[in-house]
């Protein structure tokens, strides 16, 4: 099988980071899988979308697991299953999903996570936990760090580097302290030495897609980044990427947060949640910076290295460089968009599409 072959090239794993945390994963039986999650039952299961389902499962050490249950009907889902396995092979971070291991047997496909027990980022922002309001300002800030911090190392720290592609707020996980870990590596590309981007098919959920990728195909680091500066900006005001205006027409958060950043009322972005418990400075330094992100053009986008350090304020240098950039000065936001007004329809890009000059919506599960 591809996934067999693929391992052998694990031996890339940055030598640093596989020093503080060694690399556990193991083949799991579909028996023993079939018997943590009760045999796949309905009322374990977490979550469903496109790529199949999560279920929670309990091992026979008391350990509890997710086990993302994928449909297999086609190469194209063994080779997405592959990369996924291969990549949480490599990767081993702090702030990214960690492999517990995986199963292959006949035609089911099953990929082995550590339980995350507070779900996903989008659970708190707009799902099941949304009304609990558990987030409050000092967990969001944590987590934007933390999920910061954990592309930094894909992007940097990896080798080969490594694109994510789908950076977005079900792709959040969190752990029992809210700490962030950044999942899903299905659609994750590798990138060689000296590249500056590869071109390819598009996946990935709209809102968070970035202009050069969705018309072109091309995916670089800075794709990542402008998915991140969604992220951040969903993060910081609780709406979602894409906001219903009518029946037929949304529109992106972007278009909503740049003319009200210009005219410096932070105020008016912040989730009415938080009733006004939120550190004005980190607010108007988590606006600018997703904004920054967010950008059309990538070659003005920062990386993410520089992300970080600007979350953190380490340096007011760079910060008002960051707040005086001619961004803020002249907005145009009809221009600053890829996608300010798309059809109504489905968000997720469930399958490889290809380049395409402009974008919308296609037909798909918007689960994943």
């Amino acid at each position: 099988m591809a996934f067999r072959l693929m391992f052998c090239c694990g031996k890339g794993l940055d030598r640093k980071e596989q020093g503080k945390k060694q690399a556990t994963w193991r083949v799991f039986s579909l028996k023993e899988l079939h018997s943590a999650t009760n045999n796949f039952n309905y009322d374990n299961k977490l979550g469903e979308g496109g790529f199949g389902s999560v279920y929670w499962g309990q091992l026979w050490d008391g350990s509890q697991i997710a086990v993302k249950r994928l449909k297999v009907w086609s190469n194209k889902a063994d080779m997405e299953f592959a990369v996924e396995v291969e990549i949480l092979a490599r990767v081993r971070h702090k702030n990214l999903l960690s492999l517990r291991g995986y199963c292959a047997e006949g035609q089911e496909r099953l990929i082995v996570y550590d339980y995350m027990p507070n779900l996903s980022l989008l659970s708190h922002l707009h799902g099941q936990h949304s009304a609990e309001c558990q987030l409050d300002w000092n967990r969001r800030m944590n987590i934007a760090i933390g999920s910061a911090e954990g592309i930094v190392y894909l992007h940097h720290r990896a080798t080969p580097h490594i694109i994510h592609r789908d950076i977005k707020a079900s792709n959040v996980l969190l752990d029992s302290e809210f700490q962030a870990q950044v999942a899903d590596f299905g659609f994750a590309k590798l990138i060689p030495d000296g590249a500056t981007h590869v071109t390819t098919r598009v996946k990935g959920t709209l809102g968070y897609l970035a202009p050069e990728y969705a018309m072109l195909g091309k995916a670089s680091e800075s794709c990542d980044v402008y998915s991140f500066g969604i992220l951040l900006l969903e993060l910081a005001s609780g709406k979602k990427p894409l906001e219903k205006l009518s029946s037929t027409v949304k529109r992106a958060i972007t278009d909503w947060a740049l003319p009200v950043a210009c005219e410096g009322k932070f105020s008016e972005l912040v989730d009415p949640r938080l009733n006004g418990k939120y550190v004005e400075e980190e607010l108007k330094r988590v606006v600018l910076i997703a904004l920054i992100c967010a950008q059309s053009r990538p070659e003005k986008r920062p990386t993410m290295l520089e992300v970080v350090e600007l979350l953190k304020g380490e340096s007011k240098e760079k910060f008002d460089a960051l707040e005086n950039d001619e961004l803020f000065k002249s907005p145009h936001p009809a221009d600053y968009n890829d996608g300010s007004r798309v059809d109504d329809g489905s968000d997720f890009i469930s399958e490889e599409k290809e380049p395409i000059r402009e974008l919308k919506e296609p037909e798909g599960d918007p689960g994943k």
